[in-house]
C-alpha cells in the first residue's frame, strides 16, 4: 500500500476524510432541484461531523472531462466517486436509435464500434482516477428514467456493461444506480435523465455508508445498492 492510501486511513481513524464526487450531473444536480438539497448537500449532511465533501462534477460532463476534473483535487482528498458515462450515451443515442441499417448483423457490428469506443474512454478515465491511489467507486448509469423507451434501455445496457467491466478489471467498487433510482420519484420533474430531491438523497445516504464504513478500502469490487 502507498503513501497517499495510508495517509486516507490514518484520516478516516481522526474523523478527518474527505470524499471528492467526480463527473456529471447526477452529483451537480442543484440545478434541477430549486429549492430542495442537491446530492452534494445531501452528502455532507450525512457524513460524520468532521468529514468533508467537495463537488468537481459538472453538468454536462462527458468521461474524457473526469480527467480534467482530477487537476483539481483538494491535497487533503480521500476519497473519489465518479459517474460518468450518461452524456456519452446521450451523445450516441441518435446514431443508435435512428441509424439505418441493412440487417442485424450491421447493427451488432455497429453497437461493437460503440461500445470499444466507450470502452476506450473509460478505461483510459479510470486509469487516472487510479493513479491517485485512493479507494474509488463508480456509478453505473441508472434505466428507469420516466418515459424511457425499451429500445433506449438496451442501448444504456452497453455502456453500462462497459462501466461494470472497468470497475471489476479494476477491483473498484460500484453504486449500482439502476438497482438504487428505480422509481418514479427519484428523478427530477424539471429533467427526467436528473435525479431529485429523493433519488439524490439515496444516492448521497448510500455513498456515506461506503465510504465511512471502509467497503471500499481495498476490497476489491462490490456493489452497492
Amino acid at each position: 500500500m502507498k503513501l497517499l492510501s495510508r495517509d486516507t486511513t490514518f484520516r478516516e481513524a481522526a474523523g478527518m476524510a474527505h470524499v471528492v464526487l467526480l463527473g456529471d450531473s447526477i452529483f451537480d444536480n442543484a440545478t434541477y432541484v430549486p429549492g430542495g438539497p442537491s446530492v452534494i448537500e445531501h452528502l455532507r449532511h450525512a457524513l460524520p461531523k468532521n468529514w468533508r465533501a467537495t463537488l468537481l462534477a459538472r453538468d454536462g460532463a462527458i468521461t474524457a472531462d473526469v480527467v480534467g476534473q482530477l487537476k483539481h483535487l483538494p491535497s487533503d482528498v480521500s476519497h473519489l466517486v465518479v459517474s460518468a458515462g450518461g452524456n456519452n450515451a446521450l451523445d450516441y443515442s441518435s446514431l443508435i436509435l435512428n441509424e439505418p441499417a441493412g440487417s442485424f448483423l450491421e447493427v451488432l457490428a455497429r453497437l461493437a464500434e460503440v461500445r470499444d469506443e466507450f470502452q476506450r474512454e473509460y478505461r483510459g478515465m479510470l486509469r487516472e482516477v487510479l493513479l491517485r491511489d485512493l479507494p474509488v467507486v463508480v456509478c453505473t448509469v441508472y434505466d428507469a428514467i420516466p418515459g424511457l423507451s425499451s429500445a433506449e434501455k438496451a442501448g444504456l445496457a452497453l455502456f453500462n456493461e462497459v462501466i461494470l467491466r472497468e470497475a471489476f478489471r479494476a477491483a473498484v467498487g460500484v453504486l449500482d444506480l439502476r438497482l438504487l433510482c428505480a422509481d418514479p420519484a427519484d428523478y427530477a420533474t424539471t429533467s427526467p435523465i436528473e435525479p431529485s430531491v429523493v433519488g439524490g438523497g439515496k444516492i448521497a445516504r448510500v455513498l456515506a455508508r461506503v465510504v465511512t464504513t471502509g467497503s471500499v478500502n481495498g476490497m476489491g469490487s462490490r456493489v452497492f445498492t
